[in-house]
């Protein structure tokens, strides 16, 4: 990962996560998709009745490779990212129209689109329309940000972010971006929002460097060693992610409708079929069946067809194990603003230094 998220640099390409989308997003993919290839055909040959949840990175992906690999899959990817959003409309009712939503699932969206870079179509709470609400919100706060609710360390914090981009995308396109500001960044013109470390600044995110990892690896698996030892109590608390519920649902205990990954099988009219996409589904016994979204807006429809589009083809080269083909996506990337021989450099760069986990191609 630190030759995904940093050799970029040389060529003055900046991201802010590194896994999802741009060169690294690529270069994840190139290792993780073989990888599922493998854990989709001995679900296939082992378990094919069972419930697969995928929470890794480059999630539309994976969940493609497992449907591509084993179509009759029972899968779908998980991600918390519209869950911010929620929060963050919680905050814009109360800021101005003094209104308390006690918890995020009051706030009811429909989001449409593809993983990190999800938007809303529609947000109520109760039978307030939040689209105004969120227009003068965005107004109020775009040029300065929103971190009211965040503590003053929150810039040292790379997960953190003042929300800037988010209210930027509502005021250029009129419609909800649904994931927080280091995903949304990578997905747009890589001059928009990560041209510099200091554009970055200016925005109000963070670059989430490899090192800042390493050093959350040590303290995470040092809690883990503490926690098995019995150095640290474990604590049964809400982790903010949905998986819990999703099995219960699954499992008949309950009802449930939330975001999740799965093929689009015409939720998105105006996406490909069978390319993966971020709508609400409903859970139920045994079952999780889409929720019709409605097309994406034409404002907003150039911005995510070209990276649906783009997953797409990917999905495909990798598949093939095609290096010219994927070096075409490479070159295609919205953050890729190099001249297109620094690119087709900079992605066997990439490709050399981790060759020892590309065996396969």
């Amino acid at each position: 990962m630190e030759s995904d998220v940093h050799t970029p640099e040389k060529y003055g390409i900046y991201q802010s996560v590194g896994d999802t989308t741009g060169p690294g997003g690529i270069l994840s993919a190139m290792r993780a998709v073989p990888m599922y290839e493998e854990i989709a055909e001995n679900i296939k040959k082992y378990c094919p009745d069972a419930w697969v949840i995928s929470y890794t990175n480059p999630m539309t992906l994976l969940v493609k490779t497992l449907y591509r690999v084993f179509p009759k899959i029972k899968a779908f990817g998980c991600c918390h990212e519209v869950f911010g959003t929620q929060k963050l409309l919680i905050e814009a009712l109360k800021k101005i129209k003094g209104l308390d939503a006690e918890k995020r699932n009051e706030i009811k969206v429909n989001p449409v689109g593809v993983n990190h870079f999800t938007w809303l179509t529609k947000a109520t709470y109760k039978n307030i329309d939040l689209f105004p609400v969120y227009k003068e919100f965005a107004l109020k706060y775009g040029e300065t940000g929103y971190t009211e609710n965040l503590d003053e360390s929150w810039i040292n914090n790379s997960f953190e972010c003042s929300h800037k981009v988010k209210l930027d995308l509502f005021n250029r396109y009129g419609f909800i971006a649904a994931a927080g500001d280091r995903h949304l960044a990578e997905f747009c013109e890589g001059k928009w929002y990560l041209e510099s470390p200091e554009t970055v600044k200016k925005w109000g995110f963070g670059l989430t460097g490899v090192a800042w990892r390493k050093n959350d690896l040590k303290n995470r698996l040092k809690k883990s060693w503490d926690l098995q030892n019995g150095n640290e109590c474990v604590k049964i608390e809400c982790t903010g992610e949905e998986g819990v519920n999703q099995i219960r649902a699954i499992l008949g205990l309950c009802d449930l409708v939330t975001n999740v990954n799965i093929p689009n099988f015409g939720q998105i009219p105006n996406l490909p079929i069978g390319a993966v996409v971020e709508t609400n589904a409903v859970f139920t016994s045994d079952t999780v069946t889409p929720v019709f979204a409605g097309e994406i807006p034409k404002s907003i429809y150039p911005l995510v067809s070209r990276i649906c589009g783009e997953q797409e083809n990917l999905s495909t080269a990798i598949a093939e194990r095609d290096l010219t083909a994927i070096l075409r996506e490479f070159e295609n990337d919205p953050l890729v603003t190099c001249s297109k021989a620094d690119a087709k450099k900079l992605f066997y760069e990439m490709v050399e230094n981790t060759k020892e986990y590309l065996k396969s191609y």
